[in-house]
């Protein structure tokens, strides 16, 4: 079913905050309201509209022997109801807001109006669920209806249902309890269930006190939650006490749009790992690892095998699928087991051709083996707090032919990571440090490496948050305090590239949201403000253009002219962070085109996650899966 722009589904819950007769007959404090609504993140706003005469008997009216409750109601309604033309100056409001008028006609006349306001949909009360002959004239205007069914039997519901379906009516049920405030105990959500049986489109109105209830609905399957909405409960008036009120309000849409998010996709039989697990899995986990020296050719037993952590090479539910395996390569005391021991096919290391300056990250301890191994254009070098400390003469000794970019680390001394744009100074000073060491490590580096005229440094620059994002105010500022801190540093000979970032970041520590480098527009105009060039992470950048529903392949294009270097790794949705070449969802031919036009001269490196497992298995694999392509 649709409504204006909004595909009511379990996908994305239609959230109406319905003012109903709340604004007690005021059109400034109703407009007052629709803002508010604005600013909670309702997708409507909903009012009601009666010509009480042709709602009422004369005789009740008259208030002539009617009992206390319907005199009560009438007084109220005589007082607040807004005008005709009061009505149409909200629905042109929230045009101009940009939310959804939607009103709930309670008689035929007030329908008849209503359709000279080009509205969307109707809502219909509980008290006329049963109002066939309402629902018959809702039912020709061909607009989709959504229905409360408070105070209604299941047989009510079902005829109802039944004469709406006859009609080819779009609908919604929305289980309801109809008193104001609802007992917890009598609102009854397994009944949902069954109102599912009856019609697929279900949905819920709730009238009780707090948010929890209605967060429950949204859960087990509402597709739309309606909820009355009050800027102050003690107002006079029967609607007020079960409304929310603006911050409860805010916190409800929050909650629901969270819930969406963390239910995933139900179509996916198995199950993902997130980022932050594979991190856990690598350091939590247990590998089969040798048990002693192993000679290539030797067949695995029992004796051969231990199960120790961490998780990085083979699981432990291979134990019997490697007994009786025939090693192909010889392997010391405590050695990592991988799944290329359980395959013929090796994967073997050529001579790899590229359009584009190549290499593969390493770390100082490793080098000496990949360059036996390999002979890339470049070494990425990955620093840690800890590789800082090193002496770099312990792991490299000569003039090498070779290229080479380093990677700042994340992680500094003492828990510290690196944040170049925060606003705390005496952060911010620490970071510019530590960086400062980084860029005094890069230009020893290059001593080791004559043919490298202005190493590229890579980092992570900061400019991120823990709970939520920045607003546009302060992360505009994050970038003034980042380009402040470049002004800082003694950059003289080398080039700082800031990375393209994902909007949820994995950090030592667990995720957080990313403020900067994350959005191609702002990146482009600050490279060409501040004259600087990028890393593009590809992956990172992918996962930003599935968050914010943007197209990858237009965002590569923007960067591509900024481009100094390239860091390759597949992605999948928000989380699924350096996926093998060809494992997650990018196009990589498509890709290729746009990184050869744009920016032919930038490097790479394939960024694999735990790509240096097994002699570099990773990397290997995903360089054969780059030729041709780039």
């Amino acid at each position: 079913m649709k409504i204006a722009d909004f595909t009511i589904s379990k996908k994305r819950t239609f959230i109406i905050a319905e003012i109903g007769n709340n604004h007690n007959g005021s059109l400034e404090r109703a407009k007052k309201m629709i803002d508010k609504a604005v600013e909670m993140g309702a997708d409507c706003a909903k009012f009601q509209m009666r010509q009480i005469k042709q709602v009422y008997r004369s005789k009740s009216l008259s208030k002539s022997g009617e009992d206390l409750g319907t005199e009560y109601i009438i007084d109220l309604l005589e007082k607040f109801e807004l005008t005709v033309e009061e009505h149409k100056v909200l629905s042109d409001y929230c045009k101009k807001k940009e939310i959804l008028y939607m009103c709930t006609p309670w008689d035929k006349k007030s329908i008849e109006i209503l359709e000279e306001f080009d509205v969307s949909a109707y809502k219909v009360a509980s008290a006329d669920l049963t109002n066939l002959p309402l629902l018959d004239k809702l039912s020709k205007t061909g607009k989709p209806l959504i229905l409360s069914t408070g105070m209604s039997s299941t047989k009510e519901i079902e005829i109802s249902t039944d004469f709406l379906n006859s009609r080819k009516v779009s609908f919604a049920l929305l289980h309801c309890n109809s008193t104001y405030p609802a007992p917890i105990q009598d609102i009854n959500l397994n009944w949902m269930s069954q109102l599912k049986s009856i019609h697929p489109l279900i949905g819920y109105s709730g009238h009780e006190r707090g948010i929890n209830i209605s967060l429950a609905a949204a859960t087990i399957g509402a597709c739309i939650l309606e909820r009355h909405f009050t800027l102050d409960r003690q107002m006079e008036g029967p609607d007020h006490a079960a409304s929310l009120e603006f911050k409860e309000f805010k916190s409800l849409i929050e909650g629901c749009r969270e819930i969406e998010e963390a239910m995933g996709d139900e179509n996916i039989k198995k199950r993902r790992f997130s980022q932050g697990e594979m991190i856990n899995r690598e350091n939590l986990g247990k590998s089969l690892v040798a048990s002693k020296d192993l000679k290539k050719g030797s067949i695995i037993g029992k004796d051969d095998i231990m199960v120790l952590s961490p998780g990085q090479g083979l699981s432990p539910q291979f134990y019997n699928t490697l007994l009786g395996v025939k090693i192909k390569r010889d392997m010391g005391f405590e050695d990592y087991f991988f799944k290329s021991d359980l395959i013929e096919e090796e994967i073997k290391i050529k001579k790899y051709k590229f359009k584009h300056p190549w290499g593969i990250p390493v770390r100082y301890h490793d080098f000496k083996r990949y360059l036996d191994l390999i002979k890339p254009d470049i070494f990425e070098f990955h620093l840690s707090y800890s590789d800082m400390e090193l002496n770099i003469s312990d792991y490299l000794e000569k003039d090498y032919e070779n290229g080479f970019v380093v990677h700042a680390p994340e992680l500094f001394k003492g828990s510290h990571l690196m944040d170049l744009a925060t606003p705390d100074l005496a952060y911010r000073k620490i970071s510019i440090e530590e960086t400062q060491k980084v860029i005094d490590i890069t230009r020893k580096l290059k001593k080791y490496f004559p043919n490298e005229q202005k190493p590229l440094i890579v980092a992570n620059v900061g400019g991120f948050s823990m709970d939520s994002n920045f607003t546009e105010e302060v992360k505009e500022s994050c970038y003034k305090q980042f380009f402040k801190s470049l002004s800082e540093l003694d950059t003289e000979g080398v080039e700082i590239i800031p990375q393209t970032m994902a909007p949820f970041p994995w950090h030592f520590g667990g995720q957080r949201h990313q403020n900067i480098f994350v959005h191609v527009d702002e990146i482009v105009n600050y490279c060409k403000e501040f004259n600087i060039r990028m890393c593009f992470d590809v992956s990172h950048s992918m996962l930003t253009c599935n968050h914010f529903k943007c197209d990858f392949y237009e965002f590569a294009k923007k960067i591509a002219p900024f481009t100094a270097h390239i860091h390759m790794g597949d992605a999948n949705g928000v989380n699924g962070e350096g996926l093998q070449i060809g494992d997650g969802e990018i196009d990589f031919k498509r890709l290729g085109e746009i990184l050869n036009e744009g920016c032919p001269y930038a490097s790479f490196i394939p960024e694999i996650w735990q790509g240096h497992k097994n002699n570099g298995e990773g990397f290997w694999l995903a360089l054969e899966k780059l030729e041709n392509i780039i």
